[in-house]
């Protein structure tokens, strides 16, 4: 497993390659309405100008019984990191969350959400490839998916680790970040860091000193650490 401790206040910042920069890129926006195991799912597709065709992403939201939604400014962040790669990304509310239908359903029936989510992107998009993303509580859905669907990829950006026994799950084989602040006051970084340190494939790991649960005011370094993880993951995938 490789960890790594993000620039800020340590040393100056590397050059990030174009290919990795942030992009200003116009993004068509359609809400859409897809129906899942539980009824409707609010949903929207965000494509970027120039858009590939081999891959898309699906960005999972934080804990719906504390006010988790994809408008979420992580979760925008994780889709605004895959559309600075130029792929169309996919938010989608929850069972029970906004106009999705539904009830909570403790992550299960949340990954089956995800899964409807994926198949439907990959459908509306004519991709081969999935991206999947989550922060938090959808950093374990999204967990759930790669190995449902075959991420080509995945993203688990503060993963809830002292909430969900992810050690009960199989390991995704796909390429796999971690991004978790070290003053998070809801997930212990140090509980991640050992839980990665003991798989196999382990992730590769980026640690934010400083950075809480939400990132305040480190959104747009945490957009720049997704940006060139991602860039390797598309170059990768042609």
């Amino acid at each position: 497993m490789s960890v790594h401790l993000s620039s800020r206040g340590l040393s100056p910042p590397r050059r990030i390659r174009a290919r990795s920069c942030m992009s200003t890129s116009t993004v068509k926006v359609e809400k859409v309405v897809i129906e899942g195991p539980a009824g409707a799912i609010e949903a929207m597709i965000e494509r970027p100008s120039g858009a590939r065709g081999d891959i898309a992403a699906v960005c999972c939201h934080p804990h719906p019984l504390y006010g988790g939604t994809m408008q979420n400014k992580v979760v925008h962040t994780l889709a605004r990191a895959c559309q600075d790669q130029r792929v169309t990304s996919v938010r989608f509310n929850f069972r029970g969350v906004g106009s999705s239908a539904g009830r909570h359903d403790d992550g299960v029936g949340e990954s089956e959400d995800a899964a409807v989510v994926a198949d439907f992107a990959m459908r509306a998009t004519g991709v081969a490839r999935l991206w999947s993303l989550g922060f938090s509580f959808g950093g374990f859905v999204a967990y759930r998916l790669a190995t449902l669907r075959d991420a080509a990829a995945l993203v688990t950006v503060a993963p809830p680790v002292q909430r969900f026994d992810f050690t009960r799950l199989p390991v995704p084989r796909a390429p796999w970040l971690v991004a978790q602040g070290d003053a998070d006051d809801l997930v212990d970084h140090e509980r991640v860091l050992a839980w990665t340190r003991s798989l196999d494939p382990a992730p590769e790991v980026r640690i934010l000193p400083g950075a809480e649960h939400f990132f305040h005011g480190r959104l747009t370094e945490l957009r720049s650490i997704l940006g060139g993880w991602l860039a390797a993951r598309a170059a990768e995938n042609g």
